[in-house]
């Protein structure tokens, strides 16, 4: 369990924050709200929480750990997760806390969290800014899910994946939206998910894993490129 500080001008004058790391985590949680951007760059799934097996949609950023496969030609991802911005931060009933031991935090490098008035800097702000856009959509996104339940719209999906050296990569633990299912449900629970909202939320869900070949390519990509 994190030990957590709220965040304040005394403790934290010296305190410095790292840029947030987006590819640190494969596959990275998102609320209902970031789905027209997110859909748009990458694929989005399901998996469960491993404390209470809820589920929970995430967006898949990478194959493995640290690594992005949603570059766009800049060289910047091309969907930033809220849950990537706010990382290494907290919400405590209306406060804001962080977590010290989190390596976003440092005393040399990074931004200080605070100017020389003692009032939150930019990089604060995008962070709080972050963790409150996540807490406004949270109820919304399991309202959604909920509903995917409901119709039982849920069901696994196999993603296994061979590179060109070689290795064999097979994501495990994720759910989508069953197409099959969406096209079998009758005229009220259509209605009901239209009035919602949530159609064409499932639909985004479904037709954003065309971006799993996508970022396949482009490691195979990479690979040919350091050869």
């Amino acid at each position: 369990m994190a030990s957590l500080e709220l965040v304040n001008s005394d403790t934290h004058a010296t305190v410095r924050l790292r840029p947030a790391n987006q590819g640190r985590v494969p596959f990275v949680r998102v609320v209902l709200s970031e789905f027209p951007a997110a859909a748009v760059a990458c694929p989005l799934l399901l998996s469960k929480r491993l404390d209470t097996g809820a589920f929970y949609v995430g967006a898949l950023i990478g194959f493995k750990p640290g690594e992005c496969l949603i570059d766009s030609p800049d060289g910047r991802p091309a969907f930033s997760s809220l849950e990537g911005a706010r990382e290494g931060f907290f919400a405590i009933d209306d406060s804001i806390a962080l977590d010290r031991a989190h390596d976003r935090f440092a005393s040399v490098d990074g931004e200080s969290l605070f100017d020389g008035e003692g009032l939150p800097t930019a990089p604060l702000k995008a962070a709080h800014a972050a963790l409150g856009r996540l807490m406004a959509s949270e109820a919304a996104t399991d309202a959604f899910i909920a509903k995917l339940l409901s119709y039982r719209l849920i069901e696994p999906i196999d993603v296994s994946l061979t590179f060109d050296d070689g290795k064999k990569i097979q994501l495990e633990g994720l759910y989508t939206v069953s197409l099959d299912a969406l096209g079998e449900l009758d005229d009220a629970a259509v209605l009901d998910l239209l009035r919602a909202g949530y159609m064409q939320c499932a639909y985004a869900m479904v037709t954003s894993l065309q971006h799993i070949t996508l970022m396949a390519r482009r490691r195979n990509e990479r690979l040919a490129s350091m050869l």
